[in-house]
């Protein structure tokens, strides 16, 4: 049964080992090449649409693609129930690699797909297909590297080993955002537009066979393997998340929701929110993001370092708030100014590090080691689905309306939702995990 680890406030200087260190280093850097798959989909969204969405409007275009988007979110819960199903009874190490080798094989095949114009409807449908395999890729991905980096670590170190799990998720977006930015500053629009943002999907599914070979030379974790020692793995894990843990998965997706609607508004969102709200340049649009995603790499680890020492609620109520109470005015100032729009990105990124230093951490201190990756991965990709993925299509929609202006309302109620679960849920710190 869990317990609770007594002084780890002053045991959290606690050394990581040099194991530890390495699973680190191979679980971000998988996930980080990973992500840049995922959400390099967003990123060149606008220029590529209108190749397997042929319409009179760009716009029309665009929301096509979008949905698509959403469409891929659909898959990752049923990736996190089979992929974190497959980690937790093959180990995490293998749902690791297979995740990354599907991400990476469906870019390269975006990368390579004809458009509309040269066989027809067979285009959107092989986007579809891709996008769809990425997203359940991308469902058992959040579960299986949590999982792994949580099983690598000290119980007084999770807290800052887990950061690193969304670490990567924001280097995956820096990564995609800079391959925006180099490919926009070195190829005219135009030329973006027929062919360059086929370079970035290519060079994307490139580094995730790179990504794959180096996941594949660590280690399995140990509690993997004695628990492997211990129990006979006779039903599937999801059946026993249904059956014995459905409060623990319920309370995932509160944990979730405001951090995922964040996470997409500000990560992922916000150079195409600025360009469909100001005409802000997507340049300078992908500029500011790389600032203050470049920002919020150095806050998520020494976030997660306070959260060993002061407790996961106290940084989670402070990033649910705070977000609710800047969404007003943030989206309300926001203008065709670069250094403006920068100053407001950066603000709710530092505003939503508070969820991606300790999201990890305390949803896979939910669950017991046999169930663990599925536990996280299921309900995470749900909350994902419901509060990430259908942002861009909301976004451009309410754009096409005339209503981009309230989304401020959204983005505060489910903040709010997201603070009452904060507030309610137990503190996990020191938690003794089996």
């Amino acid at each position: 049964m869990d317990t609770t680890l007594p002084g780890v406030a002053q045991a959290s200087a606690t050394p990581l080992t040099r194991a530890q260190r390495k699973a680190i280093v191979a679980a971000t850097l998988g996930t980080i090449v990973e992500f840049t798959d995922w959400l390099i989909y967003a990123t060149f969204a606008p220029l590529f649409s209108r190749h397997f969405f042929p319409a009179h409007n760009d716009r029309v275009s665009l929301l096509s693609a979008f949905a698509v988007f959403a469409v891929g979110f659909v898959m990752r819960p049923i990736g996190g129930a089979l992929l974190g199903g497959f980690a937790d009874r093959h180990g995490r190490k293998n749902g690791l690699a297979l995740s990354v080798a599907l991400m990476a094989g469906s870019s390269l095949v975006i990368a390579v797909c004809p458009g509309y114009g040269s066989i027809g409807m067979a285009a959107p449908l092989i986007l579809v297909i891709a996008r769809l395999i990425q997203g359940f890729a991308a469902g058992g991905e959040f579960g299986s590297a949590s999982t792994f980096l949580i099983e690598s670590s000290a119980p007084s170190r999770r807290g800052f080993a887990g950061s690193w799990q969304h670490f990567a998720v924001n280097a995956g977006v820096l990564v995609a955002s800079l391959i925006g930015a180099v490919l926009t500053s070195l190829i005219e629009p135009a030329g973006m537009a027929s062919w360059g943002w086929r370079i970035a999907f290519a060079v994307a599914g490139l580094m995730g066979f790179i990504a794959l070979w180096v996941r594949l030379a660590v280690a399995e974790t140990d509690a993997f393997r004695k628990t492997t020692a211990v129990h006979q793995r006779t039903r599937h894990p999801f059946m026993v998340i249904v059956r014995d843990h459905r409060r623990a998965a319920l309370r995932v997706i509160g944990i979730a929701m405001a951090g995922n609607l964040c996470n997409y508004l500000w990560l992922v969102l916000f150079p195409t929110l600025a360009h469909l709200r100001t005409g802000l340049s997507l340049h300078d649009g992908f500029s500011a993001s790389v600032i203050s995603i470049i920002v919020s790499l150095v806050a998520i680890p020494l976030i997660g370092m306070l959260s060993d020492r002061i407790g996961r609620k106290p940084v989670l109520l402070v990033f649910a708030g705070g977000s609710a109470l800047f969404a007003w005015p943030a989206l309300h100032l926001l203008t065709n100014d670069f250094w403006g729009a920068t100053t407001i990105v950066t603000i709710g990124m530092l505003l939503s590090s508070g969820f991606a230093a300790t999201c990890a951490s305390v949803m896979a201190e939910q669950f017991p080691v046999e169930v663990r990756a599925t536990g996280v991965a299921l309900p995470y990709a749900v909350s994902a689905a419901l509060f990430g993925g259908t942002l861009p299509y909301i976004v451009t929609a309410m754009s096409n309306s005339g209503l981009l202006q309230y989304l401020w309302v959204y983005v505060v109620v489910v903040c709010a939702i997201g603070f009452v679960v904060y507030a309610r849920m137990p503190e996990t710190r020191g938690k003794i995990l089996d």
